[in-house]
């Protein structure tokens, strides 16, 4: 009996013991999984940040560009080593970039709450430069930083950043497009980034702007941008010498001293736009304070214990206007349109010499790798805001500013779904007046020897572009391209010298000619 009894009551304690692990096991009801929500009221791509009423999208493209005879993103060879088709020129160059976009949106009772922001993850081929440049863009900067050539190595790369703004009723506050651009900025048909003639603010700059919508398609901009990074060429003062080798104004390569001073006045800009479904039509305008620093300066600009007593000129307010039309639903074929701007400027050359980058400076060898022009010729073009010669060395003292016209504009064609073709040009001229020449050509008569007598000194010159792109786009968002164009400069100098416009090019006789040259950019570009 004891036996039974015990086996028993084992037996229950096991039961019990069982159950109760089984009660433990039982599943408890979770909490409820909160999916994330396609958001319908901006377009396709947005979806509700969980727990949130702010919809966002993440996008962007992966892009590989090479360019054959010219800089990344189809630069012309039109100054530095490609310029002059030395041996130090990379005759091909590339970059990989991955863009990366964040768009965020809000309904509130003050309209849409947006925040928009690109980062661009890139690696470039051109780590390699002429020696003589490399000794100055591989130092660290005064606030620490180092130039992207040394961040372009094994396992090297940077990011850049192009737009980061903010918008709220009406209001865009950030690193935005221009209230001046067009909505295609510098790219009416062409994947190039340089293509001259109007202005271009693809890549952003500093701003605070005002969009007032009007109805059936009727708006009004107005904004305030930051000149400094993004819209400034150069001020020379012709009483600077170049550097301690160099002891003249303006260098045997057409360049004086960069003598502006520093940010005071923000650029005032604004368009009026209508848009419409056979295209649409705008007028954009600038103000632009030109202002110098000091009329004593020592090398290169620097300033000396002399610089404030000498005084300055009074500053000079530039600016700029231009004209854009886009013509949609031409009779060539659905989807073909034409797009075109005209632009006019003095003391604002940046808006018509005009890259997604800075302004450039025009130096060309003929007879070398890459250039057209017959062997031993030259052609440059100084771009600038303007000139000035202070009443100490002879000058009147006054700010010159420089003029500037251009345009540019394409014709975009699509064969059929998975091919389209672009032809598009540009034509841009740089004028000084009678007084601005007179002073400059004083500045670089000592650079280069003979004037007046085997050369005359002109520094108004005419830059023209030509080119056509192909695309295949053999599945959606995914293209093929290339890209061949031409560019011609047309110099204001005639005749020869004896000289050597800097090394490791010698001294020799160089005739003033106008130059042409050819690039040529593939891309596959992937959007997502």
């Amino acid at each position: 009996m004891k036996l039974v009894k015990s086996l028993m009551l084992g037996s229950a304690a096991g039961l019990i013991a069982m159950s109760g692990a089984q009660a433990a096991d039982l599943p408890v009801k979770a909490k409820a999984v909160e999916y994330v929500r396609i958001c319908s009221l901006y377009g396709a791509g947005f979806w509700y940040i969980p727990g949130t009423d702010t919809c966002m999208k993440i996008g962007g493209y992966l892009r590989v560009d090479t360019t054959f005879n010219g800089g990344i993103y189809n630069q012309p060879a039109w100054s530095g080593d490609l310029g002059q088709g030395n041996r130090f020129v990379d005759m091909i160059q590339s970059r990989s970039r991955m863009a990366l976009t964040v768009d965020t949106r809000t309904a509130t009772e003050y309209g849409v709450v947006r925040t928009f922001m690109q980062g661009d993850f890139q690696f470039n081929n051109f780590g390699t430069t002429n020696p003589t440049s490399l000794a100055t863009s591989g130092t660290p900067t005064a606030l620490g930083g180092i130039s992207g050539t040394l961040l372009n190595n094994d396992g090297g790369g940077y990011v850049a950043v192009e737009y980061v703004f903010i918008q709220f009723a009406g209001f865009t506050f950030g690193k935005s497009s221009s209230a001046y651009a067009t909505p295609w900025n510098g790219y009416p048909g062409n994947n190039s980034s340089f293509l001259l003639g109007g202005h271009d603010t693809v890549t952003g700059v500093n701003n605070i702007q005002y969009q007032a919508q009007f109805g059936n398609g009727v708006s009004a901009t107005i904004g305030l941008d930051d000149p400094t990074i993004f819209n400034r060429t150069a001020l020379y003062n012709l009483s600077t010498p170049v550097s301690a080798t160099v002891p003249t104004p303006v260098g045997p390569n057409g360049l004086g001293v960069n003598a502006y001073g520093g940010f005071v006045v923000p650029d005032l800009v604004g368009n009026v736009r209508i848009d419409q479904a056979w295209g649409l039509f705008q007028v954009s305008g600038a103000l632009h304070d030109v202002s110098a620093s000091y009329n004593t300066l020592t090398f290169g600009g620097a300033p000396t214990t002399a610089s404030i007593l000498s005084g300055h000129p009074d500053s000079k307010v530039g600016g700029s206007v231009m004209a854009a039309l886009q013509i949609k639903n031409i009779p060539t074929g659905p989807g073909d349109d034409i797009k075109f701007d005209a632009s006019w400027a003095k003391g604002d050359t940046k808006n018509v010499i005009e890259t997604s980058s800075t302004s450039p400076n025009f130096l060309m060898i003929g007879g070398v790798p890459g250039q057209f022009g017959s062997s031993g010729t030259i052609a440059w073009g100084p771009t600038t805001d303007g000139v000035f010669l202070p009443v100490a060395a002879g000058g009147d003292g006054r700010i010159h500013l420089t003029e500037s016209f251009g345009f540019r504009g394409a014709f975009n064609h699509n064969w059929d779904p998975y091919w389209s073709t672009s032809l598009f040009g540009a034509m841009a001229w740089v004028r000084y007046d009678d007084t601005a020449r007179a002073e400059y050509c004083a500045a670089i008569a000592g650079a280069v020897p003979g004037q007046g007598v085997s050369y005359s000194c002109n520094p108004n010159y005419n830059v023209s572009q030509l080119g056509v792109v192909t695309r295949w786009t053999p599945v959606k968002n995914l293209t093929f391209s290339a890209e061949a164009m031409w560019f011609h400069l047309h110099t204001g100098f005639s005749g020869f010298s004896t000289f050597s416009p800097g090394a490791p090019q010698p001294v020799q006789a160089w005739t003033f000619k106008n130059q042409d040259t050819l690039s040529l950019n593939v891309r596959v570009q992937r959007n997502f």
